[in-house]
């Protein structure tokens, strides 16, 4: 297998990883909050698909990817509405605890249904097919990933750039107080991001169990925590920097495989992360904040 096999794979991974490390990353932006229940949200969303397809077996599988999706996002709103939302006034500490305890009883809720077993996950028609592409033969969904990854991050910076709801997020972000003294609902802001989060962790994980398909309770976790180091890596509450970030921990890790060192793939992450903040604190896209004294 040539480097530009492992390079394709690579980008491939890094799509997937950007599509959870920008939920992770606008959290942040609107709340200052790392929302550690993310990954297991991406992992939730797989194990929901599977049981979709399972008991509405005569569902077409896009009717069936869409109410995965609807049904993320629902769960997504609802960890918001009643983990975090309670707490807005709460310290940051308080809200970082809530939200290990979400992920952990979505681990626990997912093992107890599962019964704590692998589950396969179904057959996606067309991006889980084989094809050979620039002589590398691979599912679809490898070639698609960072393609959509990229096309979805646009449409979102558009949408943050170019419409009302965008001004009120990025006012929300710039400060919190200001903004809901002039007015702007933080509440919808905020459940609004947590949806957006949500989709995009369905999307991410209908592409990375299309490769990756057995799923257990702890699918989430590697994915998760990949994605949190991209989006610092990125400079976290960057939503470019996110998937600039995601790309370059995946063909790193992808690069580790190819040259041997697959069982170092983490501690190449991790290295990289330390590296890049030593070199800039605030990631590749972040920028220098003041504390108002």
């Amino acid at each position: 297998m040539n480097i530009t096999s492992y390079l394709i794979r690579g980008l491939a991974t890094g799509g997937q990883f950007a599509l959870v490390a920008i939920g992770y990353t606008m959290v942040y932006g609107i709340l200052k909050l790392i929302n550690f229940a993310h990954g297991e949200l991406f992992m939730v969303s797989g194990i929901l698909m599977i049981y979709i397809v399972a008991d509405l077996p005569t569902l077409p599988i896009g009717l069936a990817i869409c109410l995965m999706a609807a049904l993320t996002v629902f769960i997504g709103f609802m960890i918001e509405k009643f983990a975090y939302s309670p707490l807005r006034s709460a310290p940051r500490m308080s809200v970082m605890i809530s939200a290990i305890g979400v992920s952990y009883l979505l681990q626990n809720l997912v093992s107890y249904i599962t019964g704590g077993l692998s589950k396969q996950f179904p057959d996606i028609p067309i991006i889980g097919e084989s094809i050979r592409f620039l002589g590398i033969k691979d599912k679809l969904t490898v070639f698609l990933s960072p393609v959509i990854a990229i096309i979805l991050t646009v449409i979102l910076v558009l949408i943050i750039n170019h419409t009302k709801f965008g001004m009120a997020m990025r006012a929300v972000s710039k400060d919190f107080e200001t903004s809901q003294l002039m007015g702007i609902k933080i509440n919808r802001v905020i459940s609004i991001t947590f949806a957006i989060g949500a989709f995009l962790a369905a999307v991410g994980s209908v592409l990375y169990f299309a490769k990756n398909t057995g799923i257990n309770h702890f699918s989430g976790a590697n994915p998760g925590l990949k994605a949190f180091i991209a989006a610092v890596v990125g400079g976290i509450g960057s939503i470019p920097g996110a998937v600039v970030g995601a790309l370059i921990i995946g063909v790193a890790e992808s690069l580790a495989k190819a040259f041997g060192l697959a069982d170092f793939s983490d501690v190449i992450s991790f290295g990289l992360l330390i590296i890049i903040l030593v070199v800039k604190p605030t990631g590749i896209f972040g920028e220098k904040t003041t504390e108002k004294v």
